[in-house]
């Protein structure tokens, strides 16, 4: 039976670090009207992007297309981008946020695979300082990664700011927005990264709160 489903993991994450997680449906009709209800948005892991939306061929080591999900996840990083909200996007939510920017991906790094199904894997990554990602996890850290696709063409208003020694993009950043940040790895998979969710977490609580001020005033 078709179902919307998400990961324990992301859940608690956010609830721990103070947060109310909302399950947003994939569907883009839909995603519009909630994304005027909430204070941030976070894009989770899952399959492959379409490789058309970033103009390129189908690799035979690529997923089928989720047209609906992409879509729709598309259309949600718009609207909070327009709003201004935070965003953290992870694994295929950071590749999502790339081809969004008209960026392209690598349809497959093998050495970058989990060497079993499903299995998450370490991985030692290099933060540039006075990034986000740094002030939540400091400029080195081992993270959990379960992928074999990764950012070619960053897009536009991104920067590059965690690199894996074999200088594959582990995060992006855009420094104009208040807090959109995407990471390749999986944080939510790993306590040593909850500092992450804290922060996402703390910016949506800041922008809630700026907004509601604005409306008492009657911006």
């Amino acid at each position: 039976m078709p179902a919307a489903l998400l990961p324990w993991a992301y859940v608690r994450q956010i609830t721990e670090a103070g947060g109310a997680p909302v399950l947003l449906p994939p569907s883009a009709v839909a995603v519009p009207d909630v994304l005027d209800r909430v204070d941030g948005l976070l894009l989770s892991g899952g399959p492959d992007v379409d490789p058309a939306r970033y103009g390129a061929e189908r690799d035979p080591a690529t997923q089928p297309a989720r047209v609906e999900r992409d879509q729709a996840e598309l259309t949600a990083l718009a609207c909070a981008q327009r709003r201004g909200i935070p965003v953290l996007a992870i694994c295929r939510g950071m590749q999502v946020l790339a081809v969004s920017r008209g960026g392209s991906l690598h349809q497959h790094l093998p050495s970058h695979a989990p060497r079993v199904p499903g299995r998450y894997e370490t991985t030692q990554v290099r933060i540039s300082p006075g990034t986000r990602l740094a002030e939540a996890l400091g400029e080195s850290a081992a993270l959990s990664c379960a992928h074999h696709q990764g950012v070619d063409e960053l897009g536009t208003g991104l920067t590059a700011t965690a690199w894996a020694e074999d200088g594959t993009i582990e995060a992006v950043e855009d420094p104009d927005h208040p807090f959109l940040l995407g990471v390749q790895s999986h944080p939510e998979e790993n306590p040593d990264t909850a500092a992450l969710f804290a922060a996402f977490v703390q910016a949506a609580t800041a922008t809630r709160a700026a907004e509601s001020s604005d409306s008492h005033r009657g911006i």
